[in-house]
């Protein structure tokens, strides 16, 4: 490989790094400045995986785009390869040793064909024509993609385009790779995809891979973690070292794995676990010396019962929402690019339930929740909303849209007006609504969304990535359907923002009749929410229940490239080791309360 007969041992060296976001007005003059990066020191050696964290805002993005040299210091020296970014006869050399995969695919697509895509950037590197091909394939292949090879990129899903714009990277062939949240929109098994093709890329070619994630068990392999808040290195050392101190962790806003904070919360209970676990094996053996081994555990509370019924609780008694029966779909039917979306899907929704859905990637979950208002009108199959067939009624899709709220993938672009509060209102005016009517509504939706009136006259392209969600959830709010669809809310967000996302959701959920349907590819998110959940599979229904009887399905769930939380893997752990313990437990918390009571009733403590 071409970076073996390289000398330098530090692909990357950064040396108190600054970079700083100057605002001004029309007359240049200052009106605020912010240190996005504030002194970041660090080295990355040649071969090494590195992980970074932090919340939203934290910097993160920011440091990945001065090493592709997108971004320039404005104080501070950055080498690639022992080139300078900040001089220009370097950027064509940075850029290539250096490739970037951005947080959002769309802005990496440049072609019309997914294969010309990802051949695009070996051919500017100069490479010859029957070689690119060659690389085009192998990338595909490495990233899942090779039969959508044909396909227009517009024609994918989110986590469809994000795979393409790996493997566009990756068929340049890079020194280094920077990632910013490549997996964020990809369901389990895509992401188990690209973090396989990562480290076999770093362990067999030596490719240095610097990977930016809110997934913590995506680090646990990684050589080296840094963690940032305020545009500082907080923390930074091996995954053990760094998830061993649980309080500088929660301080910057992040979370352990799960297997990890585990282990802490049942070391607060008493138990003598080593700090910093980030192996389930090695926690398995700990605990089971634990049973072995009288000690006082402080067991105060019982597991959650609630998860553990068998079957969904009188659905005859609940109020049908909506009715779908047999619906299909096909995108352009009458083209080469013919595809069969959807296949006889039925089921009902009731009023006043919190569904979940999931699926693989290109599984049809969007395509499903777009027939709920309107958006797309099935080939064949009935839809009835409270009792009326929607492609029957006259004039019924305008009245449905009052009713029925989408927020889609990335509900940041569902904004466009100057101000917050402006946005917020635009739905209840095209609704009818005065002005003044529009402005109470809108207020009251951003309340419910967490957004302050300090915020009313921003711009929404001047908040953070958390923030523009709850405004764009607050502007569907604002309308007050009956009905709130979300595809993927919280993907990208970190875990402060995503719990601020689905702390609204429980709350307009508890407070109201609302209907909530998700769409998402955390398992955790929908068993922690969700009282239902219906599994896409290749454009069918697969699966429709409670959740703790969907994952007990999990061997099933894997084969369709999705998975299940990981306290159940961790309770499966556990019993296959001999020990008596009940696996239908959905989240870490019920675990805790599991095991303490498990080994209270096999000791005397």
């Amino acid at each position: 490989m071409m970076f073996q007969a390289q000398k330098i041992k530090k692909i990357i060296e950064i040396k108190n790094l600054v970079h700083k976001f100057t605002d001004r007005d029309e007359e240049g003059n200052i009106i605020s400045e912010k240190y996005a990066v504030d002194e970041v020191s660090l080295d990355v050696n040649r071969g090494d995986f590195i992980a970074v964290l932090g919340h939203n805002g934290s910097g993160k993005s920011t440091l990945a785009k001065h090493i592709n040299a997108i971004l320039l210091p404005s104080r501070g020296t950055l080498l690639v390869n022992g080139k300078d970014t900040s001089q220009k006869e370097n950027l064509w050399e940075v850029r290539k040793s250096a490739g970037m995969v951005f947080q959002n695919p769309d802005n990496q697509m440049v072609a019309s064909v997914v294969e010309e895509d990802v051949g695009f950037g070996p051919e500017n590197l100069g490479v010859p024509t029957p070689d690119i091909w060659k690389r085009v394939e192998q990338a595909l292949q490495a990233v899942g993609m090779a039969e959508y090879r044909h396909y227009s990129p517009s024609r994918l899903s989110g986590g469809q385009k994000q795979r393409v714009a790996i493997a566009g990277i990756l068929a340049m062939k890079p020194d280094c790779i920077v990632l910013d949240e490549p997996t964020s929109m990809l369901d389990p098994g895509g992401r188990r995809e690209v973090l396989d093709t990562l480290h076999e890329l770093n362990k067999k070619e030596h490719v240095t891979v610097i990977l930016i994630t809110h997934h913590m068990d995506e680090v646990i392999d990684a050589d080296k973690v840094f963690v940032m808040n305020q545009g500082k290195i907080t923390l930074s050392g091996t995954p053990q070292e760094v998830f061993s101190q649980y309080e500088k962790i929660k301080e910057a806003g992040m979370e352990l794995p799960a297997v990890t904070e585990l282990a802490y919360l049942l070391n607060r209970r008493g138990f003598s676990l080593s700090q910093g676990i980030i192996d389930r094996k090695e926690f398995t053996e700990e605990l089971k010396k634990c049973f072995l081994n009288p000690c006082k555990v402080f067991c105060d509370s019982e597991v959650n019962e609630k998860n553990f019924v068998s079957s969904i609780e009188n659905p005859t008694e609940k109020e049908v929402l909506f009715s779908l029966r047999n619906i299909s779909y096909i995108y352009s039917p009458d083209s080469v690019y013919r595809k069969q979306a959807l296949k006889n899907i039925s089921f009902d929704i009731y009023k006043g339930e919190f569904l979940g859905i999931v699926g693989h990637t290109g599984s049809g979950k969007s395509t499903l929740i777009q027939h709920l208002n309107g958006l797309n009108k099935a080939s064949s199959g009935e839809l009835l909303f409270q009792g009326k067939n929607i492609y029957e009624e006259s004039n019924s899709f305008p009245a449905l849209r009052k009713k029925v709220g989408l927020v889609f993938q990335y509900p940041e672009y569902q904004l466009f007006e100057a101000t917050v509060l402006q946005d917020v209102c635009f739905g209840p005016k095209n609704l009818g609504f005065s002005k003044e009517e529009a402005e109470k509504l809108a207020k009251q939706a951003l309340t419910l969304a967490g957004i302050g009136e300090e915020y009313y006259e921003l711009s929404p392209f001047e908040l953070s990535g958390g923030q523009k969600r709850r405004v764009a959830i607050a502007g569907v709010l604002a309308m007050n359907p009956e009905v709130l669809i979300l595809d993927e809310p919280a993907a990208a967000l970190d875990p402060r923002g995503r719990d601020e996302i689905f702390g609204i959701l429980k709350r307009l959920h508890e407070n109201s009749s609302t209907t909530i349907i998700l769409v998402s590819h955390s398992m955790e998110d929908v068993a922690k929410y969700t009282e239902r959940i219906i599994v896409m599979d290749c454009g069918e229904k697969i699966m429709d229940d409670i959740p703790v009887n969907i994952f007990r399905r999990h061997s099933e769930l894997e084969k369709m490239g999705l998975a299940a939380p990981q306290a159940i893997y961790i309770m499966e752990d556990l019993k296959k080791a001999g020990l008596d313990i009940n696996t239908d437990v959905l989240d870490i918390r019920e675990a805790e309360k599991e095991i303490c009571r498990r080994l209270k009733g096999a000791q005397e403590c």
